[in-house]
């Protein structure tokens, strides 16, 4: 039997969080793609708590280049605020999505930017 993409996705997210927890010293840095922006926030799940967040959407976002490109700099935008707050290692959670593309984009900009995963 075959899975649809989302039931696939929804799968592999399962047993990715089963693996990866976020602490306060190293919280979990978890991304959503929808079709048309990027969203990736810092989470401390002991505490079940957001420390940072960053998107595509935000109001300082300027929209230029392709998505891959956009990806990258809210990568670099995360790493920005998560220094801001002290924060300098995070374990990264790809949210079920494959390693490649916008979600590879976003991971480069965020070790540019000085998080360490």
């Amino acid at each position: 039997m075959a899975f649809s993409k989302e039931a696939r996705r929804k799968k592999i997210r399962s047993r990715i969080r089963g693996k990866v927890q976020g602490t306060a010293a190293r919280p979990r840095l978890c991304v959503f793609r929808s079709n048309r922006d990027i969203y990736v926030q810092l989470v401390d799940d002991a505490a079940g708590v957001t420390l940072v967040a960053a998107s595509s959407r935000d109001k300082d976002f300027t929209r230029s280049g392709n998505k891959a490109d956009q990806s990258k700099s809210v990568g670099t935008a995360i790493a920005q605020k998560a220094t801001e707050k002290g924060i300098s290692t995070v374990v990264f959670d790809r949210g079920g999505y494959l390693y490649h593309g916008r979600v590879k984009a976003l991971a480069e900009g965020a070790r540019e930017g000085g998080l360490k995963f």
